[in-house]
């Protein structure tokens, strides 16, 4: 039966306890890890967040009674112990912070007993991740995700230390607001006052910071939930955290030098990397032809190389095909493996497909000396060595090539590239690779809409060498914008802003919005673009992918206290759910069976 404290205070954490502490007596709170019981003397691991404590009761110094009460004591039990700190009478546990120490347990109260968990609370637990979420609450007393969310804890105090010193203000933006559909997808909130309307969820605080900027603040910070109704992956979910700001009166290099030593701050005090600095950077054009991706894992090479003018005359179709019809040829040098079998291969080919390639053409420089390739009777002996050179590949190396739309070679090689460096082992986890991507494109052109997008958002400063192509060649527009991008992953990402009104009014045109719809989406920025803005620029990092990245977890679900599934549900609440008719009526929504549109 559950006992009250009854006046009991802890006096330390488990680890808090240390040598320094032998004779003294202490109070510690906690849950049973594990009971080993051995006769005449008991033993349990007791665990708090801080780690492990070994308690050791034996009759004389518990009593009769609390001996016999610690030998119920089961897995996740809540105890509270009062004892003696003294030296271990065993031999030291070396892996454990308290492996030099025991308590001698002198009272005993059990807070609060526990049934059997459906699973052990273990670090790296192999339990399926659906039974991990569904009880989310055991699996957060698991000591490595307990780590990370310590760690976020502090990252979010560095943050906030760091932009108070360079004289940001915190200041919160709304949760319910307009929706603005350009973009990813909205989550709405219906409204009861205003039957038949609807606040959107922020996905990011774009527009407010911006009228912050407007409002004369200066410098704004916030640590922001945001949400976006899209499809999940590993390093994604519907709601997540930002580390957001705003800065008035600067460009590119002013965002950039405030942010590299935030970077530096943070990462050397919250994990004790050291951040060099100036961070390298790459325009944007330069990182899809080198490495195939906006995002480049810098930490190994096998870079792209473009054989479009080698290739030219070759006579093999998919080459030429693709050359003719303003694509590319390019390729990857994968050191070693060009021994590979044909199943090998294969499955390099289905790989490729999933990023859009037709095929995958291929040149084996085996390890004994021959030549095997996918395209050789359409090239001579000559040709066919003169492609190897260009490649740089040498005896033992595989090389691998792709031929269609520019983005297609990219998305394929890049994809390619990542494979193979992480089959070769070539990622080092103890590097950490920064890397600034500059001069984005302004537009992206989108098949299904057949319209220009923005590819970040429509308020992106154009870089002013460029505008003047805007009517005569869009596509080639570049922006004011960066991302910051960390062993492969976009950590954060921003642009100096448009504060122009002739050129945000011809963006908007561009994007092929009327004046009406772009009054009517976005008026509220647009009216107080008339009364004096600043020039202002800003970025936003996803906080949940910091953090993830730096404790190198697997998943982003491993840094986030409670998330949700693939499917954006969330197991343990049993979220999103049926809600009572009686809320349906008073909102003036009915839910229609699926497939019926009136």
């Amino acid at each position: 039966m559950a006992e009250s404290m009854r006046g009991l205070k802890r006096s330390h954490r488990c680890t808090e306890v240390s040598a320094a502490d032998i004779g003294e007596k202490v109070t510690v709170m906690g849950w049973v890890q594990r009971r080993r019981n051995l006769g005449s003397l008991i033993f349990i691991d007791l665990r708090d967040r801080s780690g492990l404590l070994q308690i050791v009761f034996d009759e004389t110094n518990v009593g009769a009674e609390g001996f016999a009460k610690a030998g119920t004591l089961r897995s996740e039990y809540v105890v509270a112990v009062e004892g003696t700190v003294q030296k271990r009478s065993a031999a030291v546990n070396e892996s454990l912070k308290t492996g030099d120490i025991e308590v001698i347990a002198e009272t005993l109260r059990i807070l609060s007993e526990s049934e059997t968990p459906p699973f052990q609370i273990e670090e790296n637990s192999q339990t399926r991740d659906e039974v991990r979420l569904k009880y989310r609450y055991l699996d957060l007393r698991r000591p490595d995700i307990q780590r990370n969310l310590m760690l976020r804890s502090r990252v979010a105090y560095l943050l906030r230390e760091f932009m108070a010193k360079e004289g940001f203000l915190e200041i919160e933006t709304p949760a319910l607001t307009k929706s603005t559909p350009e973009g990813a997808r909205d989550y709405l909130v219906p409204s009861r006052v205003h039957p038949g309307s609807f606040y959107a969820l922020p996905q990011s605080p774009q527009l407010f910071k911006q009228l912050l900027m407007c409002s004369g603040y200066d410098r704004y910070f916030q640590i922001a939930k945001c949400f976006r109704d899209e499809d999940l992956r590993a390093d994604r979910q519907p709601e997540f955290t930002q580390a957001d700001m705003e800065l008035s009166f600067v460009d590119v290099d002013d965002v950039i030098d405030v942010n590299e030593r935030l970077l530096q701050y943070v990462f050397k005090e919250a994990i004790g990397v050291d951040v060099q600095l100036p961070i390298p950077r790459m325009t944007w054009q330069e990182a899809m032809d080198r490495y195939g991706s906006d995002k480049p894992d810098t930490r190994f090479g096998m870079e792209l190389v473009d054989v479009s003018g080698v290739v030219r005359d070759c006579g093999f179709g998919v080459f030429t095909g693709a050359l003719e019809n303003g694509g590319s040829v390019r390729g990857i040098c994968v050191p070693g493996m060009g021994d590979l079998g044909r199943k090998q291969v294969d499955k390099l080919t289905e790989l490729a497909k999933t990023y859009g390639a037709k095929g995958l053409a291929y040149i084996q420089c085996k390890s004994d000396g021959t030549i095997k390739s996918s395209f050789s009777k359409f090239f001579t002996e000559e040709g066919l060595k003169e492609l190897i050179d260009v490649m740089g590949g040498k005896s033992g190396d595989l090389l691998l090539f792709a031929a269609d739309k520019n983005k297609i070679v990219w998305d394929v090689l890049g994809a390619l590239r990542l494979h193979m460096g992480k089959e070769l082992g070539l990622m080092d986890p103890g590097k950490f690779n920064f890397l600034w991507v500059t001069e984005f494109p302004l537009l992206e052109w989108s098949d299904e809409e057949e319209r220009f997008k923005a590819m970040h958002h429509p308020f992106t400063m154009p870089m002013e060498e460029d505008w003047d192509k805007i009517d005569s060649d869009p596509g080639s527009v570049r922006a004011k914008a960066y991302d910051i991008v960390l062993n492969g992953a976009e950590m954060g990402g921003g642009s100096v802003r448009i504060h122009q009104n002739d050129i945000q009014e011809k963006m908007f045109e561009v994007l092929g919005f009327t004046q009406e719809q772009a009054w009517n989406q976005f008026g509220f920025l647009l009216e107080a673009f008339k009364y004096g803005v600043p020039p202002h620029a800003g970025l936003a990092y996803g906080l949940d992918r910091m953090v993830m990245l730096m404790v190198q977890a697997e998943s982003i679900r491993d840094v986030i206290a409670f998330p949700k599934m693939k499917d954006a549900s969330c197991l343990m609440t049993d979220a999103p759910n049926t809600v009572d008719e009686k809320q349906l009526k008073e909102l003036g929504l009915a839910i229609l069976p699926q497939g019926e549109d009136e």
